[in-house]
């Protein structure tokens, strides 16, 4: 055989001797094709890259039997010339037995490369496929009785009916057909899905996404998805093909998380119950509701069912064009009002009526209007925390909003579930707060009645802050005639600094009235029972004892046990601090010691003792307010002596003060303000 016949062949030849397939010949095609592989190797030395090892056993076959074999559009995986990495192209071989010039025997392939016929086929029966799938996904589509599927022209314009529409909506072909299709949507709905559904027909786009509520037959309105796309030919857009999916419960779930995430939000940092409220109201309108008022329940502890109901509005907020309520506001309701019978049943209230027109049990003869005009739905839910009622929320719809379901019946709860913890924190503060004032009232009694002078007491719990504090006072008489003074404040503000109070209190009472002592050995006996019996315990104190002095006056004993120092104000309006006597305060100190010092109490000079609530603020130093005290004093000394400890306390407390204040003052007689009553 010659073999240079084949050089010029337009397809590809080899030629290999003897049983072990040496490589003699390739041509030209062949090497372009694989590469130059080397004469005289075996064909599976000179191809160590071929994936398909069974091509070699094709070889061994042809050289034992001499039939020849074809294949026909067969991968070859291997690494080609010019290419980066192992790729796999196709081939028709003819393997057949060839003899040689000399006699030898061998084998003869021929190859064809027909990669490009192989990807067209493959991309035509994809083609294929696709358009037979999509074909039977369009046809599922109509068929589904759940899914509605609408044609439109390329502009726009329903030009085929839909069963699923006429289902889902009621409309009639004639009422669908054209631009009717808008006439099913929700009125809020219509501008927005007309504006978006303009763009997409007007505008290159190969999508038209959009959610809006359609009318249903059966009544109300539901969320549709719609999904839409052009069909085209070439660049023309001949039609528009789209679905409408119901997608309600989707998107209440969404809106439900969308919702909370938004109440975390404006709740976060929020101590304040009343603000906490009020920034869930913000949350409930409009989203959910068109007016929404929470009130709270400051006494629902102790009130008996069906009794008048004592309610403070601490939020109500209404959608734009709805009437404004005063968010603030305390309100007396009668046991027959709606709110009143919501509490006491601690279940929802809920109702459903025409615009404008609530049921008579939700509107009694003579009761204050409380729903909005136009309201059409209503809903009444008690928060209820530990079996108690602690607060009634109030939410309703007006106009043409859909009425308020169970729906946002659940919503409502879940949101409000974020202030049951303030609730509860403030319903046990409020216990904690009655029994500690009962006990801290029960200690703060009316002072002794002593001829020859004038005593008067004042407490003003904190405004502010949400404690009881341990600030006492205390004035009685001794067998000996003289009359005791005492002020005092213990560390805390909570219900074991009131029984703190107490105690020590109740201790000073029993030393002093047991022990002919200095003052300041009273304080040095309460301060050790103090360390013994209440380790973490701290104290302030003022004991004083009123006496007739050795010329026929009045003399004051008295000692300090780290308190405010007491004020002494003259006749004459000249005002000054006691401050001799100071000492640490009970409690601080592992072994105290005590000092007591003596005044003389002139005519008409008033003693006032005090707690540090009355002259200490947050923004500035103890001494300016002592200086203010002491000049508020001087000038209100000429007032009778309850007057004057009124005064007092007007001047010194500012709307907003955080701490309790306590005072006693006593006044003696034959200066100015001795005469003129006592004021009740």
């Amino acid at each position: 055989m010659r073999l240079a016949m084949f050089d010029p062949a337009p397809i590809g030849v080899v030629v290999t001797q003897g049983p072990d397939h040496r490589l003699a010949y390739t041509n030209q095609v062949y090497r372009r094709t694989f590469g130059d592989r080397p004469l005289g190797r075996t064909v599976r030395d000179a191809f160590p890259d071929l994936a398909q090892s069974g091509y070699f056993d094709i070889f061994d076959r042809v050289f034992a039997t001499g039939a020849a074999e074809v294949l026909t559009a067969v991968p070859v995986d291997l690494i080609y010339p010019g290419a980066p990495s192992r790729e796999t192209r196709y081939f028709t071989f003819s393997i057949s037995h060839a003899t040689m010039s000399d006699g030898r025997h061998g084998v003869l392939g021929v190859l064809v490369e027909v990669t490009e016929q192989v990807t067209a086929a493959k991309r035509i029966r994809v083609l294929s496929e696709e358009r037979r799938r999509a074909l039977q996904r369009y046809r599922s589509l109509v068929n589904a009785g759940s899914q509605i599927v609408w044609v439109t022209g390329p502009k726009g314009g329903v030009t085929e009916p839909s069963p699923g529409w006429e289902r889902v909506t009621g409309q009639s072909w004639e009422e669908f057909r054209g631009d009717g299709w808008i006439d099913a949507l929700h009125p809020d709905d219509r501008a927005p899905a007309v504006e978006s559904w303009h763009r997409a027909v007007t505008e290159p786009t190969p999508r038209w996404t959009h959610t809006y509520r359609l009318r249903l037959a059966t009544g109300g309105y539901r969320h549709f998805a719609v999904d839409a796309a052009p069909v085209r030919d070439g660049d023309t857009v001949i039609e528009w093909v789209g679905t409408c999916t119901d997608v309600e419960q989707e998107w209440q779930e969404t809106r439900r998380e969308e919702l909370l995430a938004r109440a975390t939000t404006v709740t976060a940092g929020i101590a304040r119950l009343d603000d906490m409220l009020a920034a869930l109201s913000e949350v409930i309108v409009p989203d959910i509701a068109d007016n929404c008022t929470v009130h709270l329940l400051p006494h629902a502890l102790h009130r008996p069912p069906g009794t008048p109901l004592t309610a403070e509005r601490v939020a109500a907020v209404s959608r734009p064009g709805l009437p404004d309520l005063p968010p603030h506001q305390e309100e007396h309701l009668g046991p027959g009002s709606p709110l009143a019978r919501a509490a006491d049943g601690r279940d929802p209230v809920h109702a459903v009526f025409p615009p404008g027109e609530p049921p008579p049990d939700l509107s009694p003869p003579g009761a204050a209007p409380w729903l909005p005009p136009g309201a059409n739905s209503v809903v009444l839910l008690p928060v209820v925390v530990d079996g108690v009622t602690a607060a009634l929320v109030t939410a309703s719809a007006s106009g043409d909003r859909p009425p308020l379901g169970q729906a946002e019946i659940s919503l409502l709860r879940t949101l409000l579930e974020q202030a049951h913890t303030p609730l509860r924190n403030a319903m046990e503060y409020q216990r904690t707060r009655q029994v500690a004032l009962a006990l801290q009232r029960s200690l703060l009694t009316d002072p002794p009645d002593v001829p020859g002078l004038d005593i008067a007491v004042r407490y003003r719990p904190s405004t502010a802050a949400a404690e009881v504090g341990g600030d006492w006072y205390d004035s009685f008489t001794l067998r000996d005639g003289a009359t005791v003074l005492t002020i005092g404040d213990v560390a805390g503000h909570d219900l074991p600094a009131a029984v703190v109070m107490s105690q020590l209190r109740n201790m000073l009472r029993g030393l002093t009235l047991d022990r002919q002592e200095p003052t300041g050995t009273i304080l040095r006996r309460l301060d050790i029972a103090v360390q013994t019996l209440y380790l973490e315990c701290t104290a302030t104190c003022v004991l004083a004892r009123v006496e007739p002095g050795d010329a026929g006056g009045l003399r004051l004993h008295y000692s300090v046990a780290g308190h405010p120092p007491p004020l002494l104000v003259g006749a004459d309006g000249t005002a000054r601090f006691l401050t001799a006597a100071r000492s640490p305060m009970l409690g601080l100190v592992p072994h105290p010691e005590y000092d007591s010092a003596v005044q003389p109490l002139e005519p008409g000079s008033t003693l006032l003792l005090y707690t540090d609530g009355l002259v200490e603020r947050r923004t500035e130093d103890l001494t300016a307010g002592l200086e203010r005290l002491r000049r508020h004093a001087a000038e209100a000394v000429t007032r009778p002596l309850q007057a004057f400890c009124d005064t007092v306390l007007t001047d010194q407390l500012t709307v907003d003060n955080d701490d309790d204040v306590a005072l006693i003052a006593l006044r003696v007689p034959g200066g100015p303000g001795a005469s003129g009553g006592l004021p009740g």
